[in-house]
């Protein structure tokens, strides 16, 4: 496989820095901004998680946006996140303005607890923040045999109501995580647009331009200049259809939860000061409640295999299932290292010099 995540361009000159060293890193950063020695901890691991699953968009890039807004005074550097509301099967988490990696975390191990006593576990977060790469919350169930969910509303507005110019939504993504017995877990993370905000950072970060059918203009037509994209409309995914899931999930994470949505979203890259009160749900599903977990894990096995040895298109050279190449990147990067590249590794030193700690 290749040694960059397909979110970057392939730079061989990269350095590959090991997980414990980035996690160490952040931490150190966290730390010198006022964060608690556990919570800075906390969200290094989440971001540093990320960039091991190859989710580069998410991970150790975001540390100059999280560092201003905390230095903003945007998050609460010692919150009380609590349980605002519960049920069996249902609660509310009040995120207290925190980092929402430790709200994400937190509810997680929340529903995954719920889970295995109830069967399933349905989890409401207000009063958050952006929380990084959803896989990483989602595949917190895998270990316990559980399906784990995530869907946030995005952290900025960066599209329309289909067919309208008005920029009111976000890129609303959606995490599931399936276990599996010998293959790779099932994994889907994904925008409800046809690219995350993330993706497009990495690509002006390194001066690549987009695919046509990421971003338009007020005219309908392509931008393709990754410096120009806030200046543009992100598109749904599936057109009409991606705007209804959007839709539905702005609902359920944002407004179901007294958090917001639409117009009362704050756009965090720009705005360093304003809480944000992001909302997101999580979601925990015991196997064992269904069926034998065994037998399960099995089934999806058989049928991951199926799907992966069906016939092929011509020129196709593989049929992957859903996270099969983030399964990949993680094996590769446990042993070799998350690779950095230049611009990147330029800004974080960057970071690291302002603030005093060691670089990388």
């Amino acid at each position: 496989m290749t040694n960059i995540s397909p979110e970057f361009p392939v730079d061989e000159n990269a350095v590959r820095v090991p997980y414990d060293r980035l996690k160490s890193y952040m931490t150190s950063v966290f730390k010198a901004v006022g964060l608690p020695d556990t919570d800075a901890e906390g969200v290094a691991t989440a971001m540093a998680d990320g960039d091991l699953l190859g989710k580069d968009s998410h991970g150790c890039i975001r540390v100059p946006m999280y560092v201003k807004r905390i230095k903003g005074g945007a998050i609460n550097l010692t919150p009380d996140i609590r349980v605002e509301k519960q049920t069996a099967a249902m609660a509310l988490v009040n995120g207290d303005n925190a980092m929402g990696h430790l709200v994400a975390r937190y509810s997680m191990n929340l529903a995954m607890d719920m889970a295995a006593e109830n069967g399933i576990a349905w989890i409401g977060l207000q009063h958050s923040n952006h929380a990084g790469a959803a896989a990483v919350y989602a595949s917190m169930a895998l270990e316990r045999d559980q399906i784990g969910l995530i869907a946030c509303v995005g952290s900025a507005n960066h599209a329309a109501p289909f067919g309208g110019t008005d920029i009111l939504v976000g890129t609303n993504p959606i995490a599931v995580a399936i276990p599996a017995q010998d293959e790779p877990p099932v994994v889907i993370d994904m925008a409800t647009t046809n690219s995350s905000l993330g993706k497009i950072m990495v690509k002006a970060m390194h001066g690549e331009p987009m695919p046509e059918g990421w971003v338009i203009d007020a005219l309908g037509d392509a931008i393709t200049d990754s410096a120009e994209a806030d200046n543009g409309i992100l598109t749904h995914i599936g057109g009409a259809k991606g705007f209804g899931l959007s839709m539905v999930i702005g609902f359920l994470a944002g407004t179901l939860n007294g958090a917001a949505f639409g117009s009362d979203v704050i756009h965090i890259g720009e705005d360093p000061h304003s809480v944000t009160n992001t909302g997101q749900f999580i979601m925990a599903i015991d196997v064992g409640h269904f069926l034998d977990a065994g037998v399960f894990k099995g089934n999806v096995d058989r049928i991951s295999r199926e799907m992966t040895g069906s016939a092929k298109l011509p020129g196709v050279s593989e049929i992957r299932m859903p996270g099969t190449n983030s399964w990949r990147i993680y094996q590769d990067r446990q042993a070799n290292g998350i690779p950095l590249t230049a611009p990147l590794l330029e800004n974080l030193n960057k970071v690291a010099g302002e603030l005093g700690v060691e670089g990388l």
